[in-house]
């Protein structure tokens, strides 16, 4: 390990493990709205449900792989086949539920696209467009859902999505950016929302 670096961060953020840290320094909160980017987000936080994070980060690369570079277009194209490919990967969850979810998902994706819309448009939309800024003071003030994430939630079931409870779709906000949730004392707060 590296020297530790002195700048304030979240609590959660402030970790020994350099992957766990670098990931709170660089990706978390950083707005994304490329498309193949967010459904890999959105896999990531779906197979994350009941694990810790630092488990899905270490595999996130096998995740990257087996999902073919989170391409929707492809996994939506994922037959029976692929579903037992990934059931005896070792490097992702092999949970069918979480397996069947992301190709459902990759659908969803692009019945959007039927329906004229994307992924980066509809989820953006619940925040109309623009990063929400919010100010904690300490990890115990940050919710697990807020009545935003419970509308995605609610919105993206209705059009055939799982594993997208309103505490994965706050945790999905919370990564790709839709809202900052870094700590006001955390350096990451303010550089977050120049990103925006």
């Amino acid at each position: 390990m590296t020297d530790h670096d002195p700048r304030p961060r979240c609590a959660w953020g402030d970790h020994p493990d350099e992957l766990y840290r670098a990931y709170h320094d660089l990706e978390w909160g950083v707005p994304v709205r490329d498309e193949r980017h967010l459904f890999g987000l959105l896999i990531l936080e779906s197979a994350q449900a009941g694990l810790s994070w630092s488990t899905i980060l270490r595999k996130r690369e096998a995740y990257r792989r087996a999902f073919a570079g989170f391409d929707p277009d492809a996994v939506a194209r994922f037959g029976p086949d692929d579903v037992a490919r990934l059931l005896a990967d070792p490097g992702i969850v092999r949970n069918r539920a979480k397996v069947v979810a992301a190709i459902d998902d990759a659908r969803g994706v692009l019945a959007l696209h039927d329906a004229g819309t994307t992924l980066v448009d509809r989820l953006w939309s619940f925040v109309g467009g623009s990063q929400l800024v919010n100010r904690y003071g300490s990890i115990g003030e940050i919710p697990a859902e807020t009545d935003l994430s419970k509308a995605m939630s609610k919105d993206l079931r209705r059009r055939g999505f799982r594993f997208v409870g309103p505490t994965i779709c706050y945790a999905l906000m919370q990564s790709a950016g839709l809202v900052n949730d870094h700590e006001v004392s955390c350096f990451r707060w303010a550089e977050v929302q120049r990103a925006g």
